[in-house]
């Protein structure tokens, strides 16, 4: 049977924690064959993006039609989306090729605060992507950008995934981790009314970079598999999670998560080892 094929379009991450670099970590880690369309080369670290390169029109769209017209994909997931052009080309390449399984991660704000995208460009994603899409997976301060609405508690968090989902996207996923508390709690919404929460232990760490993009592109692998939605969620919620409790403590500022950390786990205990096994989890070397 063919590997499923997953498409990422996304710019690059020259520190290798975000962006296309995480998605292809991450789709290889969930058994799924990625693919990859640039929207923007930056360069940026642990400590920040120092520069921002938007791909030129006439590569962007050859990379999308040579992707649409060789690769029968399984799922699509979006990240960082610069422009106004960008999000209809990318629009366009969706309806022409009819790519299922649409997965929007609203990149917005890189972790040291430099905008990853332009205010105009807020609307046409709305307008134009989210209503082909089966996910969009906001963390607070982006669904507060897209809808305009103060996320203070769940009634407010309610308020704003029921004002997402106007725009015609068929579920809303509000990560938890910008919120309070001892838990990080997503909440997912969906056009059937459909609910349900995530949570895990909120952890201490700064070790936290691509954590957005890795999340999603997992929920992105694993609805090409054919996953359920709940399932998908719930499957990378785990995943992030082992990503994020298992850091390589690479770099000087927010370290890139551990995109092989779930494998490991999962296959140490398949082995029936029992004992505390952080260790296994630098570089994939056991004591």
């Amino acid at each position: 049977m063919t590997v499923p094929q997953v498409l990422t379009i996304a710019g690059s991450d020259s520190g290798g924690g975000a962006g296309i670099q995480a998605d292809l970590k991450t789709f290889q880690e969930r058994g799924v064959f990625g693919l990859s369309v640039l929207t923007a080369v930056t360069a940026q670290n642990t400590l920040g993006v120092q520069r921002v390169g938007v791909v030129e029109p006439e590569l962007l769209s050859a990379q999308l039609d040579s992707i649409g017209s060789d690769f029968q994909l399984a799922a699509v997931k979006t990240g960082m989306l610069a422009d106004p052009f960008t999000i209809e080309r990318v629009v366009e390449a969706v309806m022409t090729y009819s790519w299922p399984n649409l997965v929007v991660d609203p990149v917005m704000v890189a972790k040291g605060g430099h905008s990853l995208l332009e205010q105009q460009a807020i609307d046409t994603l709305k307008q134009l992507l989210l209503p082909h899409s089966v996910l969009v997976t906001p963390n607070t301060p982006e669904m507060e950008l897209l809808t305009g609405i103060p996320i203070t508690d769940d009634s407010s968090a309610r308020r704003a995934m029921e004002s997402l989902l106007e725009t015609g996207v068929y579920a809303v996923l509000l990560k938890g981790g910008h919120r309070k508390g001892p838990t990080a709690t997503d909440l997912y919404l969906d056009q059937t009314g459909k609910e349900f929460r995530l949570s895990t232990p909120r952890l201490d760490t700064t070790q936290t970079h691509g954590t957005g993009c890795t999340f999603s592109a997992a929920i992105a692998a694993e609805l090409a598999k054919g996953n359920s939605m709940e399932r998908a969620c719930g499957t990378a919620k785990q995943f992030i999670q082992a990503a994020l409790a298992y850091p390589l403590h690479i770099g000087s500022g927010h370290g890139p998560t551990h995109h092989a950390a779930y494998r490991l786990f999962e296959e140490r205990k398949e082995a029936g080892v029992n004992e505390r096994t952080e260790s296994v989890f630098h570089y994939g070397h056991s004591r």
